[in-house]
């Protein structure tokens, strides 16, 4: 999919269905091909491929991607591409591909109907989470996630896509079954953002197949579509040709290598389809303009010009234009950030870029986000900066800033390729599929980028730019948001000739600058230091009460995350001022006593680190992703944050506008009129819990913040875990030299008791909420009262039930009703308020539907409280919890989990070290107990959300 596409695409629709993309890489083929079969790119390219990779062809055209990979340790993941999505779809078949992925589970040759994903979720599965599928415009993927790299695992995903490529069913009643599931998720996915979408095609490329061919497809189709337009669908695009499988994981690949071949030798099938059309794009197409309004969106302009398609394949020559071109993007849109970080920004983002329209045409445009009204200052300034950098060009020091951060790029990427993810060669070898991008070794991009960058000057990147880049003369000008521009188009259009008549000026060379915070006094002394050897965690403090939680492990190689957390966060909020620490997000925007946000952009250029705060419930959290290099400057800025925070009117700016725009669309999908109201529902409207108006949060400011966070900022407590491939004297020797030398600080967090009390509603009465997206969208979410998290086994109970109810609810509400695409059930005991919990089971329905779907809920949980619980289905719903624990600790994300608070909080690692036991211990008597105590129907709060209606 090209760059335009996937970008529009992936902004309609949630992950599950978009088609895979993108990241590193692929090397040596093997196999008998036949004659006519599809080459890879690497094979007519100057750039050298990824030698660990293993690339074969079947004789029957299938083609395959390997890799041994160990990253994360005894896991393994498996894609079947099927390179035809929703442009291949005939007039009579626009959104049988997406109806096709459905039927892939729902039964095959050796696969009974309903049986594919109750066979994964008994093998650790989670569907949807490790087991998928997407369908985009080009291509359809299957994937699965496999949490071991035993045999028979492997074997039975191998046999699962076997079947999936030729072997399914497509049996009449099934389609019929699964109808309803296709109809829900159009209605799920309709909405404004869709709407936009397509106002957008339409003006762009009016008449283009790719329009017209959205996977999600036409509802006359949807509705009548019978098996055998779905089975002629199928017969013509999943054949061998025009597959490609990849397998990244913990197996030798001769083991992966022999099982693809034993498995898919045997399947036939005609040629791949042709190419199919996506236009047709007028390139020439100018000058026009475009309004369209819904109350949901934002405001924004769009400036675009398409030019004619160049068709480019990867090489080196054309690696160099790449990267001369994009620095120069890059650098036109940090001007763009500057004025959007500065005070009185005229927009609140802009983006200037150019990407092919898949291979119709080249669309550059400058796209600007504004608040409500302001649309026209934001046009102005965002095309002068657009001109001035267009016209004259870039200086030595924005060059310079550009290669920095690409240049630590390349080296982090280098210096971890040891530990690259199953996930990130799997994305790299799709990638070489989808456009022929070639996945080439960090060492010899790092390479090839020094070699580059020794002869890049300002001037080369401008000339790059410039021959990129269609001269904005006569634009395509849209504008979308919640009401018309004043004046019209004419006005749109008005403003585009002043704004390129503005006068523009060359770039000053701005001077070096230094980051002025490094010293913070004497390096603070280590008092306590020891080893939990349970888990190797090693817990130190400080003389100055810090303490300091570390964790070893080179899973990721030059990898580190850091956590520091600081007495206070919400539970700072009181019912008389409920908004104290609603500002806490828009710290970061108003940067340090010494540097805007915009100069420590600069200052921080090439170096791997994080600036921001947000509010966890009883504190303040700075985190960042780093390596070892830059470890001590991550550091020294957490405690900078601490110290001297900017509290700049800029930072206050950016707050109102975001809350602004907040505001503007609190009811406009039936989700969010749920999240905007049910706080206040569930809490009878404790301003704590309950959305505040809107006035409230303008009337906050930098002062009133600074009044709150000035306290726990100098003395609250300070806990800090770092986690990864560290050296650990040198973590404590930057540690002691930043937080540890700040002054004496409380050695504990406070308890807050009172702050902690939590009441959830005695008002069982059910209520109706409304929102203004689409007339048949409803949503129906009951909620149950159950308790905190201090008894971790009903905790694991609590888990164990919600995934047997969704999975439950799967099969009636999704299954065997059609009624809704993604029922839902979670649990939610709180850590922070005692006492306090919830139960929530949710569905998104057609608003026809409503009483049917809340007579299946209330089925399901009678059920589960009488003991209607089959062994399979705890079976299903603990293996996923188990395999998830089994692998947590494979990846730095997971151990930082259980890392980051275990001095204030150490029964972490007795519960953790608990949940094999303790889930064991969970059968089918200890859930409908579970279900019995707490998923009383009467007890429910019901909430059911309408169309408004008006």
């Amino acid at each position: 999919m090209r760059l335009f596409a996937a970008g529009l695409w992936l902004a309609l629709v949630p992950p599950a269905l978009v088609p895979l993309h993108a990241q590193d890489p692929p090397a040596q083929a093997g196999g008998e091909a036949p004659a006519d079969a599809p080459r890879w790119a690497f094979e007519d390219s100057d750039v050298p491929v990824d030698a660990g990779y293993v690339f074969g062809t079947l004789p029957n055209g299938m083609r395959y991607v390997l890799r041994e990979n160990a990253t994360p340790d005894g896991t393994a993941l498996v894609r079947m591409r099927i390179g035809s999505g929703s442009l291949e779809e005939r007039a009579d078949e626009r959104g049988l591909s997406h109806y096709l992925e459905h039927m892939a589970f729902n039964g095959s040759t050796g696969v009974p109907e309903g049986e594919m994903v109750r066979l994964l979720e008994r093998e650790g599965l989670a569907f949807g989470a490790d087991t998928n599928a997407s369908t985009g415009y080009e291509a359809v993927t299957y994937k699965l996630d496999l949490p071991r790299n035993d045999e028979g695992l492997l074997d039975t995903a191998l046999m699962l896509m076997r079947e999936t490529a030729s072997e399914l069913t497509i049996a009449p009643a099934a389609v019929e079954r699964e109808r309803g599931v296709i109809l829900a998720e159009r209605r799920d996915r309709a909405g404004y953002a869709l709407s936009a979408y397509e106002d957008e095609v339409e003006f762009l490329a009016p008449g283009a197949r790719y329009g017209e061919r959205l996977p999600i497809g036409t509802l006359e189709v949807l509705e009548s579509a019978g098996a055998a337009d779905i089975r002629a669908l199928y017969e013509r695009t999943y054949v061998p040709a025009n597959t490609v499988l990849v397998v990244v994981g913990d197996y030798p690949v001769e083991l992966m290598e022999a099982k693809v071949r034993a498995m898919f030798a045997d399947w036939q099938g005609g040629p791949a389809p042709e190419e199919p059309v996506t236009g047709p794009v007028d390139a020439a197409r100018k000058g026009l303009t475009d309004i369209h309004i819904d109350p949901a969106l934002s405001e924004s302009v769009a400036l675009s010009r398409l030019s004619p398609f160049e068709d480019e394949a990867d090489t080196l020559a054309a690696r160099e234009r790449a990267t001369l071109r994009s620095i120069g993007y890059a650098i036109v849109n940090r001007r763009l950030a500057a004025l959007a970080r500065g005070a009185d920004a005229p927009f609140n983002s802009a983006r200037f870029s150019s990407g092919d329209l898949f291979e119709d045409a080249r669309l550059t445009s400058l796209t600007v986000n504004t608040a409500d009204g302001q649309w026209r200052e934001g046009m102005l300034a965002a095309v002068r900066a657009v001109n001035e950098a267009l016209t004259h060009g870039f200086t030595r020091a924005e060059l310079d800033e550009q290669l920095a951060g690409r240049r630590t790029g390349l080296q982090n990427l280098a210096a971890a390729a040891e530990t690259r993810t199953h996930a990130a060669y799997a994305s790299g070898a799709l990638r070489l599929v989808d456009d022929g991008t070639i996945p080439t070794e960090p060492e010899f991009r790092l390479a090839l980028f020094e070699k580059l960058a020794a002869r890049i000057t300002p001037e080369t990147v401008h000339d790059a730019l410039i021959e990129d880049a269609a001269p904005l003369e006569e634009p395509l000008i849209r504008f979308e948001g919640r009401t018309a521009p004043s004046g019209g188009e004419d006005a749109l259009r008005g403003a585009f000739a002043e704004a390129m008549a503005l006068p523009i000026a060359p770039p000053d060379e701005a001077g070096a600058l230094a980051f002025a915070y490094g010293d913070f006094g004497e390096p603070g002394n280590v008092v306590e230091d020891r080893v939990d050897e349970r888990l190797g965690i090693r817990l130190l403090a400080f003389d100055n009460g810090v303490r300091l939680n570390l964790r070893r492990t080179d899973i990721r190689k030059d990898r580190l995350q850091v956590r520091i957390a600081v007495d206070g966060g919400q539970l700072l909020e009181t019912v008389e001022d409920p908004l104290a620490t609603a500002m806490v997000v828009a710290l970061a925007g108003g940067g340090l006593g010494a540097h805007s946000q915009d100069e420590l952009a600069t200052i921080l250029a090439g170096r791997t680190v994080s600036f921001g705060v947000s509010s966890a419930s009883d504190s303040f959290v700075v985190t960042g992703g780093t390596t070892p290099r830059d470890l001590e400057l991550q550091l020294q800025l957490a405690a900078a944050l601490l110290t001297d925070p900017g509290y700049r009117p800029e930072g206050e700016e950016r707050y109102a506008r975001s809350v602004e725009n907040y505001f503007a669309s609190l009811d406009a999908t039936p989700g969010r009129a749920l999240g905007t109201a049910i706080g206040g529902i569930l809490s009878d409207g404790d301003p704590r819990f309950t959305l505040q108006p809107q006035e409230a949060y303008l009337a906050k400011d930098f002062a009133q913040l600074r009044d709150v966070l000035a306290d726990r900022f100098e003395r609250g407590a300070i806990e800090v875990a770092i986690v990864g491939d560290i050296e650990e004297d040198e973590a404590i020797a930057a540690v002691a030299a930043t937080l540890g030398a700040l002054p004496q600080r409380e050695t504990s967090f406070r308890e807050r008791t009172e702050a902690r009390k939590r009441a959830f509603t005695e008002d069982r009465s059910p209520r109706v909420l409304t929102h203004a997206g689409e007339a048949d969208q409803a949503l129906v979410r009951l909620t149950w009262p159950t308790t905190d998290d201090s008894d971790h086994e009903e905790a694991l109970r609590l888990a164990v039930l919600a995934r047997a109810v969704r999975i439950a609810l799967t099969d009636s509400l999704r299954e065997e009703l059609g009624e809704a695409y993604s029922p839902g059930a979670s649990s939610s005991p709180s850590r922070t308020y005692e006492g306090y919990g919830t139960f929530q089971v949710q569905a998104a329905l057609d608003v026809a539907s409503v009483d049917i779907a809340r007579a299946a809920i209330v089925g399901v949980v009678e059920d589960f409280r009488a003991g209607k619980i089959d062994a399979d289905t705890i079976e299903r719903a603990k293996r996923p919890l188990l395999e998830d624990y089994q692998n947590a600790l494979k990846t730095l994300t997971g151990w930082m989990n259980l890392v980051r608070r275990v001095q204030s909080e150490p029964e972490r690692i007795d519960r953790w070290l608990a949940v094999p036991e303790r889930l064991g211990r969970i059968g089918a008597q200890e859930i409908a107990a579970a279900a019995e105590r707490w998923l009383d129907p009467a007890g429910a709060v019901e909430i059911l959300v309408l169309p408004r209606g008006d």
